[in-house]
């Protein structure tokens, strides 16, 4: 399947600085400072994860010099919840594109689903011979009332929406593969025990809970067993390089030929470890960026990948990989040639 990306575009809510701020979600403010993080963005009250989606898609149409009747496919992923429950925000934010010819697609799988997203455009592609034409956006709203931005991973969480408008047949940027490891034993790892149909709110007197902090939930997962927890941990740089490898050699790319690889905006040892692992040098990931924006859940590597071929840092032939891991627990990786 031929496809490539012809116009791409972010956007985030207000910059705040970290520093400032930090005190606000923790008080290990010498953890945060160890992350490396100068910036993250948080949204307006009232600035919902289907209004972000829209301005980024709006704004991605345009730059492709495209019409919201285009289009053939919305993808919409997202890695937090969504304004509603009992709703779909993808059909919600097709309708208010005006994009209402097209099939909307949602894809919930946490911060992998926008690498996962051009896997799934491929996949319409091959079986819908009509479709010529698909929108992928990734957009994160943080929900703090569930979701601590500096306490519950191992990064500090922002909001946003990156888009990308991919054509059928279209020679840049083009999709050379998509490569998926899960791995469900770790599924319960993210897991909040209150507000889903096992446990509603409301019954019981249950009200809403936060996310714990990753540490504490490594503790409860596995009982207490420290050699459990490192070899959990080891498994997360193991997959990330296996699941790096197996799309290389999907798309007989050698591996030391990929320009740069845009992980999730993790903080900067782990972006470290991650080039340790693949190895290459930092300065061939997004952790600058990374930096700068913070994690915008699911749509970093696409905000990221729009920045690096904006600034000249990747050029025309080379190859790039969009690599993540989220709770599930899932590895991804999509080889692209710009």
């Amino acid at each position: 399947m031929s496809f490539g990306v012809v116009a791409m575009a972010g956007v985030l809510g207000e910059p705040v600085d970290v520093t400032l701020a930090a005190a606000e979600y923790t008080p290990d403010l010498k953890k945060i400072q160890g992350w490396g993080y100068r910036r993250f963005h948080r949204a307006e009250a009232g600035v919902g994860l289907s209004d972000l989606a829209v301005r980024a898609g709006h704004l991605a149409l345009t730059r492709a010099g495209l019409d919201p009747g285009d289009v053939d496919l919305v993808v919409l992923a997202m890695a937090d919840i969504a304004e509603y429950l009992y709703w779909d925000a993808a059909a919600a934010t097709q309708a208010r594109l005006g994009a209402h010819r097209a099939e909307a697609l949602l894809l919930n799988q946490a911060c992998g689903s926008g690498v996962m997203s051009f896997d799934a455009v491929a996949g319409k592609f091959a079986t819908h011979d009509e479709y010529r034409t698909a929108l992928i956006i990734a957009a994160n709203r943080v929900c703090e009332a569930y979701w601590n931005r500096m306490e519950a991973t191992t990064s500090i969480s922002s909001d946003g929406a990156a888009a990308a408008v991919a054509v059928r047949g279209h020679p840049g940027c083009r999709w050379l593969t998509t490569a998926v490891i899960s791995d469900g034993r770790y599924a319960d790892f993210f897991r909040l025990e209150s507000g889903g149909a096992a446990r509603p709110f409301g019954a019981a007197g249950l009200r809403p809970a936060q996310v714990e902090n990753p540490f504490d939930r490594l503790e409860v997962f596995f009982g207490n067993d420290l050699r459990e927890m490192l070899r959990f941990i080891e498994i997360i740089g193991a997959r990330n390089r296996e699941v790096f490898e197996k799309a290389c050699h999907k798309a007989a790319v050698p591996p030391r030929s990929v320009k740069r690889v845009i992980h999730l905006n993790d903080n900067m040892k782990a972006l470290a470890d991650l080039a340790k692992d693949l190895g290459i040098s930092v300065g061939h990931t997004n952790a600058d960026l990374a930096m700068d924006y913070g994690h915008l859940g699911c749509a970093d590597q696409i905000f990221c990948l729009e920045r690096h071929v904006g600034s000249g840092d990747l050029a025309r032939g080379d190859v790039v990989a969009l690599t993540s891991v989220g709770s599930g627990m899932h590895w991804a990786c999509t080889l692209l040639r710009i």
